[in-house]
């Protein structure tokens, strides 16, 4: 990631962020957790779990600074337990989170060294794009914070290489059009996912 250009803290982002899936995951259900999401990886209890895994892994940098061991992994979660495991491992975000020394630390996360704030954008980037995977997956129920689409587009752009993606867990970056020209179609397109 080019850190040359400073990010704002985007503890309040991921709050933000944290609440918009929570809400999604609030409104998923039985009949709707084997549905497939634009993440074509995961279907939507799939989705939901890596999200889960995601949030821990961000826990663990705040809590270590990114230690060797750190992965991150999608944990196996019981159907009816979803929301309450990504209540908690969100919360525990926010406590490892609090100090803003954490925000100018230099941490090691899965695809490299960089401070905290860089790393914990790319963290907000994550759960914004999940939740338009997750949205689109359950039929757009609510409407999505076109901010946050925003501020995870800024992060995208300066995290990932609009060519020479070999070996990244994201696809070549896909045009959109005028008709799909909303923050998070944007978004999507650069992450490699067809709006």
């Amino acid at each position: 990631m080019d850190t040359a250009q400073p990010l704002p803290d985007p503890r309040p982002f991921y709050e933000r962020a944290a609440d918009q899936m929570a809400a999604l995951i609030d409104l998923t259900s039985k009949d709707t957790l084997d549905e497939p999401t634009p993440c074509t990886e995961y279907d939507v209890r799939g989705l939901v779990s890596h999200v889960i895994g995601g949030t821990r892994l961000f826990v663990a940098v705040g809590e270590t600074g990114g230690a060797p061991g750190v992965r991150d992994e999608d944990p196996e979660v019981p159907d009816d337990g979803l929301a309450e495991a990504y209540a908690a491992e969100r919360r525990r975000l926010a406590a490892a989170w609090a100090d803003d020394a954490k925000l100018d630390t230099v941490v090691t996360v899965p695809w490299g060294t960089m401070p905290g704030r860089y790393a914990l954008s790319g963290s907000v980037m994550e759960t914004v794009m999940h939740s338009w995977d997750l949205s689109r997956a359950l039929g757009h129920p609510i409407p999505l914070d076109q901010e946050l689409a925003a501020f995870a587009l800024g992060t995208a752009r300066q995290a990932l290489p609009a060519e020479g993606r070999e070996g990244l867990p994201f696809g070549a970056v896909v045009p959109v059009g005028p008709a799909e020209n909303d923050t998070y179609a944007q978004l999507a397109g650069w992450l490699g996912r067809t709006p």
